[in-house]
């Protein structure tokens, strides 16, 4: 059995790796956002940020696993974190993926259809940026007040959305640039909003590792079990 100085170690380890993982992904979300505005060298970086990305999930999960492995029994605090980081590196995997997703819609669209858009799109990346920022410092802290917020925080980014829909749906009753490029304008569109979503469940995680419980079940607010059931 490792030594309880590896294990603090191990945990040091991990909360780098999350705390890198996170930055990567949020910085990665706001380029997104410039890509939409006409920005090469963001929308560049965006689409070859695969490999940074995956390496540092397979050092997160491998990490996990490892102290799973090796620190038995893992009670408390120490197995929220450990299991809720082992849940939590998916989440900020598919906030990585679709941030390439979108920057691959705007790296296929025309610049006179992006940039009705472009602010909308950047102010939606910033928000859902902070949200990823906000999340997992929320976890790496156990700060419950902040993972509440930026739960809540996502009725913002809905309303953007909300917004962004309604200019589309105008835009594509007036059949202007062009019809057939507007669903997709929609579509990167709903990515920044999915993105909020993922943030949520980071910041849910957080709240698991203070205290135990989980803030949202699947799609609701409501209550959910507790660390021992």
């Amino acid at each position: 059995m490792a030594t309880r100085v590896e294990f603090t170690r191990q945990l040091s380890d991990m909360e780098g790796l999350l705390a890198r993982f996170a930055e990567k992904s949020a910085t990665d979300v706001r380029a997104a956002g410039l890509a939409a505005s006409g920005d090469r060298g963001a929308e560049t970086g965006v689409l070859e940020g695969r490999k940074p990305a995956d390496r540092l999930r397979q050092e997160i999960e491998s990490l996990c696993l490892d102290i799973m492995l090796m620190q038995q029994p893992l009670i408390g605090d120490d197995l929220r974190f450990v299991s809720a980081s082992f849940r939590l590196v998916s989440d900020l995997a598919q906030i990585d993926s679709m941030t390439r997703d979108v920057a691959f819609v705007f790296s296929e669209m025309p610049a006179d259809v992006t940039t009705r858009l472009s602010d909308s799109f950047v102010h939606m990346s910033e928000h859902a940026a902070k949200m990823v920022d906000d999340s997992i410092e929320a976890f790496l802290t156990k700060n419950v007040e902040l993972a509440q917020k930026v739960i809540a925080s996502d009725d913002v980014l809905d309303k953007m959305y909300a917004a962004a829909e309604a200019v589309v749906v105008e835009l594509i009753r007036q059949g202007q640039p062009s019809p057939r490029s507007l669903p997709e304008l929609l579509m990167a569109a709903k990515y920044f909003e999915r993105i909020g979503d993922q943030a949520q469940r980071i910041a849910d995680w957080a709240v698991f590792r203070a205290t135990g419980e989980r803030i949202l079940t699947g799609g609701d607010h409501s209550a959910a079990s507790t660390d021992g059931e």
